[in-house]
């Protein structure tokens, strides 16, 4: 089983490096190079784009369109079109037969993602006759420590979960979707995590229906260079603050800070990817700040919003070496592939606060009734706790108004989430649910891992609470 896991891993790395072939054609249109940015699948060979051009209204030359229309034509005829996935694997217990807001646990044994899941990245998609859920998620398996992957699970209601336990085979199977990279120069030969998948169209893609534009997290085995002594815990990316206290205190120091860059990857069905290589030498879409500056350590989390044609915003995560905490910045971009650093917009808390060592793996969404920007995010306390906090904006620029206490926190009741909640993920839910779901990774103190719902009482969002009834 071993060896087939690991055939299947490296069977997917070779076919997810790119779009397969089949779907794509050599592109023969006109295009001015001195005003479209470097746009390469990494296919050494030759440079192939995707088939036909967009025919939505709102596109140019420079800008994407609105990846939030429920009524593209070309997406819903997907959704409906595609047949369910078959590829199923039930839901195992944690110690008992029920686990309140526990929605997808562990793979079976000898799973790609039987050791780790985590970073939820949920979509709903609407059509005339049906909801489909997409889950992406990255997992990690005991067989082959040290890595991590991206997956994709569906459901049909975002509580109950079909998913795969080796790599996919075809467009509609549900599993191992991404590998790491074999390329030696690039930034994400280490690890992979999702940070937020995107459906829009571009000018610059020409395809027959709306594409996937999934932004991740990429970690290569290059370690960032440490030396604050003064630092009370222990730094790792990926991020595992452990806090130094007690007995051992004394040997507490920095452990292994991997580089880590935000990458982008294109699809058609959500399952097949091919890296787009950004301007950075590695493929990455930019580096980290230089020396001194907030965001020099690393880039984890990269999360876009669209906010309106030709103006797309990307949060993400670093740590701040001079202020001592975890700090979230933004960038801007015209076209989903360039961007500009804005700095920072969320730094620690106060004393005492559930996010006083400041704030990791944030979600920004627009909420639909208001126009106000939601901002979810990992809050981190001076213990390690973790809880999920919330900060709202007028623009989502600036001016974010942090809310003074957390709107979930770690299960106090002996369940599965009792030691930490975090890696949120808010979806807005359309027609007569007046309410909001929240995904989020837990952990327990007996070492349990998985992704858990709540819900929020109506359209209210300062408060949560997780979901009953789940049988697993």
């Amino acid at each position: 089983m071993e060896t087939a896991l690991a055939a299947s891993i490296t069977n997917l790395n070779s076919s997810s490096s790119v779009i397969k072939r089949h779907h794509l054609y050599p592109c023969y249109t006109s295009i001015n190079s001195q005003k479209s940015p470097k746009f390469n699948y990494r296919y050494k060979k030759s440079i192939y784009f995707l088939t036909s051009c967009s025919t939505k209204p709102d596109t140019n030359k420079d800008n994407v369109t609105d990846p939030n229309s429920i009524d593209n034509p070309s997406l819903n005829s997907n959704l409906q079109n595609s047949p369910v996935p078959t590829s199923t694997q039930a839901l195992s217990s944690v110690n008992s037969s029920f686990s309140r807001g526990l929605v997808f646990d562990l793979g079976q044994k000898n799973a790609w993602d039987c050791a780790e899941v985590g970073s939820p990245v949920v979509r709903r998609f609407l059509s005339d006759e049906e909801e489909r859920w997409y889950m992406w998620y990255h997992g990690s398996s005991s067989k082959i420590p040290g890595s991590d992957y991206i997956g994709l699970a569906v459901s049909s209601n975002g509580i109950h979960w079909e998913r795969g336990g080796g790599a996919v085979q075809s467009s509609v199977d549900v599993g191992l979707v991404m590998n790491c990279s074999k390329d030696w120069w690039a930034f994400d030969t280490q690890g992979i995590r999702p940070g937020e998948v995107v459906v829009m169209s571009s000018s610059k893609i020409r395809a027959n229906s709306a594409v996937y534009w999934l932004y991740y997290t990429g970690f290569s085995s290059e370690e960032a260079e440490v030396s604050d002594a003064l630092l009370k815990f222990r730094l790792e990316n990926p991020e595992r603050l452990r806090i130094c206290f007690g007995e051992g205190s004394e040997n507490c120091g920095i452990g292994k800070i991997y580089k880590s860059l935000p990458g982008l990857a294109m699809s058609q069905d959500g399952r097949h990817w091919a890296r787009i290589e950004g301007e950075h030498h590695s493929g990455a879409l930019f580096d980290v700040g230089s020396d001194g500056e907030w965001d020099s350590l690393c880039i984890a989390s990269p999360q876009v919003v669209f906010h309106k044609s030709g103006d797309l915003r990307m949060y993400y995560h670093s740590f701040d070496l001079k202020k001592g905490h975890f700090a979230v910045g933004m960038a801007r971009s015209r076209d989903g592939m360039r961007w500009v650093k804005l700095g920072k917009i969320i730094g620690g808390g106060g004393n005492g606060c559930f996010n006083e060592l400041g704030a990791v793996n944030a979600q920004v969404v627009k909420n639909k009734k208001d126009g106000t920007y939601v901002m979810a995010y990992e809050g981190v306390a001076a213990d390690g706790e973790r809880s999920i906090g919330l900060a709202v904006s007028t623009d989502g620029l600036k001016d974010w108004r942090i809310q003074d206490s957390p709107v979930l926190k770690w299960s106090e009741e002996d369940g599965w989430d009792d030691k930490g909640v975090g890696s949120p993920c808010l979806v807005e839910m359309d027609g007569e649910e007046d309410e909001w779901k929240l995904y989020y990774r837990g952990t327990g103190k007996a070492g349990q891992i998985g992704i858990g719902m709540a819900v929020s009482s109506g359209s209210d969002i300062t408060s949560f609470k997780r979901c009953q009834g789940f049988h697993l």
